[in-house]
């Protein structure tokens, strides 16, 4: 499989400069092995958005090790995840498929697992945290509260925006491919892998512990594709749940953490997915969908 999958990246790269005519890229993107279609996707996806960063870059006046501060990730951000749906298609077009093979069905149906799946990911947060609250491992700052009245909806239509962009990807194309050359399962800790070690991208330092966790919810929202017969609105609904309440929380400052515990238990970082909190909110989500798999 290996060998096949080099010999057709290489063969890729001579279409590519030798016969670029479109009969021949069609022709061989139907029959490209899962591996050389991804890597297809990914290299045009950041080769597209490359020019853009920099220019981003200059203008955000962005420096070479310094992290970044969230007002100035959001719009490289943004521009990355808008490019990627025009990436899609032309691998779309070029290997004869659809959104609708990746599990992005535009219906009634759609939407009222996107609903379900965001309440799913706010309550799963809200459990996780009110234990620890009961635990008196943080508190709540009553005070931030007046902050959540201006940001709730920008938060909403970006955690929309990113989880749906993400879900498409990452639980949509990249599953999907993957999962025409191997098994299921190993499609799965793949596509996970790959999601998880990308967030690398942006912050090395807070990621690297996050990753097991990370890893742990690109699995849990494949799970969610599988409970919501293969499509991606119940996962699409997880993931922006959880990153909306994730950024309200982050950005009103609503909660502190008391230092009772080890932050290894409520987060490395003040990030719950670096923390045993984190993993336990991902496992009770991953029974609730197990459950729900199971009755439908």
């Amino acid at each position: 499989m290996f060998a096949r999958s080099v010999s057709y990246l290489f063969l890729s790269v001579y279409i590519a400069l030798f016969e670029p005519s479109i009969n021949t890229l069609v022709s061989f993107g139907q029959n490209a092995p899962a591996v050389v279609v991804v890597m297809a996707f990914f290299i045009g996806w950041i080769g597209c958005w490359l020019p853009v960063a920099i220019i981003s870059a200059l203008a955000l006046n962005l420096q070479l090790g310094n992290p970044l501060q969230p007002e100035k990730k959001l719009p490289l951000l943004i521009s990355l995840y808008l490019l990627a749906p025009f990436i899609l298609w032309g691998i779309n077009w070029l290997t004869n498929t659809s959104f609708s093979d990746y599990g992005l069905n535009v219906n009634i149906s759609l939407l009222g697992s996107l609903g379900l799946g965001f309440v799913l990911g706010v309550l799963s947060l809200a459990i996780v945290f009110g234990g620890q609250f009961w635990l008196s491992w943080c508190s709540w700052q009553e005070s931030q509260t007046k902050q959540l009245q201006s940001i709730l909806l920008p938060i909403f239509l970006v955690a929309l925006f990113v989880g749906g962009i993400e879900e498409l990807v990452f639980r949509g194309f990249l599953f999907t491919q993957l999962a025409e050359d191997y098994p299921v399962w190993v499609a799965a800790i793949i596509s996970s892998l790959i999601f998880a070690l990308l967030h690398l991208v942006w912050e090395r330092r807070e990621t690297i512990p996050q990753l097991p966790g990370l890893w742990l919810m690109g699995m849990v929202l494949v799970l969610a594709r599988f409970s919501d017969r293969n499509n991606l609105g119940l996962a699409w609904g997880l993931h922006a749940g959880w990153v909306f309440s994730i950024a309200c929380l982050d950005t009103a400052e609503l909660i502190t953490y008391t230092g009772k515990v080890s932050e290894w238990f409520t987060g490395k970082n003040k990030k719950p997915l670096a923390g045993v909190t984190g993993i336990v909110c991902l496992l009770l989500t991953g029974v609730i969908l197990w459950f729900f798999s199971a009755y439908i």
